[in-house]
């Protein structure tokens, strides 16, 4: 598999330019990094949550980073969860299982962000399979980021 349909689809029809970074393959983010050479701080993930009335969000952070559902949940006044990876699945079925691309517009849900993204000069993120990245400016990522919320609600955990 390569770049997510919906993922390309949205990037064109946005008018977001991108490179595609080619990777031997890996299935997580500090592999991505390593294989990519790519600092891991650069690259954005994507963590699926549900509210008590099953409205989704995505959270966008650093890949070095953890989310902090309780610091996320104070910010937006909200009771979050982790979705179950069976879910994820059926939501992204034109991504490889664990390769979801931080880009919720493109899968019509709600996006947050965290602040720290917005210390860096490119964003990579997943292109929808294990062996791909996508290059961004960072004008280019908080262009699609224009109509998502923002707040601090990570913290590193690799450095």
């Amino acid at each position: 598999m390569t770049i997510s349909t919906r993922l390309d689809d949205y990037l064109h029809q946005q008018n977001i330019p991108f490179n595609v970074v080619p990777h031997p393959h890996s299935n997580s983010s500090i592999g991505t990094a390593i294989n990519a050479q790519v600092p891991l701080n650069q690259i954005a993930k994507a963590v699926i949550l549900l509210d008590h009335e099953d409205r989704k969000l995505m959270a966008v952070l650093p890949a070095s980073n953890r989310i902090s559902l309780s610091k996320l949940n104070d910010e937006l006044m909200a009771s979050y969860h982790l979705v179950k990876e069976e879910y994820i699945a059926e939501m992204f079925d034109d991504c490889d299982f664990g390769a979801i691309p931080p880009v919720g517009q493109a899968y019509n849900m709600s996006v947050v962000y965290d602040d720290k993204l917005e210390e860096l000069d490119h964003v990579y993120i997943e292109a929808g399979d294990h062996e791909s990245l996508i290059k961004l400016s960072k004008a280019d990522f908080f262009r699609m980021m224009e109509l998502a919320r923002h707040a601090r609600f990570s913290r590193e955990v690799y450095h």
